[in-house]
């Protein structure tokens, strides 16, 4: 079923946003009655959601590129994007942790809404602070994103109005292939590390559906649960750097937008060594970085870690 257009609330949201967008209101309002819209959170669900929607609807990402979802907050104007939209996509699973109340303000003033992490057999936090919750980060898994791909598409052929359905379908079929493909690559770079080298610590736990689809052992992380906004006590780094010592792991990964003090605190208190190696995590980069998109993310990151395990 499609939502049919509601005036006045939001023929005013309308002409807020683009008043404060620098748009002109007849452009503006023209875009809007000609070319549908999809507003999406996170800016890798953003990739993904473009290459499904095509030409069909205009994808809005609210998050800038090299930004953390754990602490992201929207602006007034996107908040009005959100209420104007005909779909919304969003991780879930508490990632985007200031902007959720946004999201169900717009579900409920009627606004469709697909929360994609729950719907992809989300597994549960093993270690830290957030065992036995649901966790959010689910794309390290291109498998589960293949499945994401399936779900974004049908919630846009079903409910953007104006858009060609098959073309959605065509568009999601073609990038499904792209995503088996990576997956592919992935199980054989990850498959020629020997057992005892697929250990992974990382700077937060974000890496837990990788671990389970190629076969890794997380042994810790520096900040002790799902989010970047937590932190470490000294007894916590302490442990960790024991179990470095224990299992000879050779790198600590962190978040290429995130600062690496503590990972290099916990290098430092290991006294073994440990490179400290930057990966793509939850955010892209801009066009000239390394990882402009979803693709190119974990392509980058499988790279990096297959290096940074065999390097001694």
């Amino acid at each position: 079923m499609t939502r049919p257009r509601l005036p006045g609330r939001r023929t005013a949201l309308a002409a807020l946003l683009c008043a404060v967008t620098a748009a002109t209101l007849t452009s503006c309002a023209t875009e809007r009655q000609d070319r549908p819209g999809v507003v999406v959170t996170t800016d890798i669900l953003g990739d993904i959601t473009r290459e499904i929607a095509g030409d069909e609807a205009e994808v809005t990402v609210l998050m800038p590129t090299g930004t953390d979802p754990h602490s992201f907050g929207v602006s007034a104007p996107q908040a009005a994007r959100l209420e104007q939209a005909d779909l919304v996509v969003h991780n879930g699973l508490g990632l985007e942790e200031n902007v959720q109340h946004h999201v169900r303000a717009a579900q409920d003033d009627g606004v469709p809404v697909l929360a994609v992490a729950p719907a992809v057999d989300p597994i549960d936090h093993r270690g830290g602070d957030g065992a036995g919750q649901p966790d959010p980060h689910f794309w390290t898994d291109p498998q589960r994103v293949r499945t994401a791909v399936t779900l974004i598409a049908d919630r846009i052929a079903a409910d953007v109005e104006g858009v060609d359905p098959g073309r959605v379908r065509d568009n999601a079929a073609r990038y499904g292939r792209d995503i088996d493909q990576l997956g592919s690559e992935m199980r054989t770079a990850f498959g020629a590390l020997p057992a005892e080298r697929r250990r992974l610590v990382t700077d937060h736990h974000v890496f837990g559906y990788l671990a389970q689809r190629f076969g890794f052992t997380v042994v810790g992380a520096v900040i002790p649960g799902g989010s970047t906004l937590a932190s470490p006590s000294a007894s916590d780094l302490k442990s960790l750097a024991d179990a470095i010592r224990a299992a000879d792991v050779p790198a600590v990964f962190t978040g290429a937008a995130q600062p690496d003090r503590l990972a290099r605190v916990l290098r430092d208190e290991t006294g073994l060594g440990v490179s400290v190696v930057p990966l793509y995590t939850e955010s892209l980069t801009g066009p000239d970085g390394g990882a402009p998109t979803y693709l190119a993310m974990m392509r980058a990151n499988t790279r990096a870690i297959t290096a940074a395990l065999t390097s001694r």
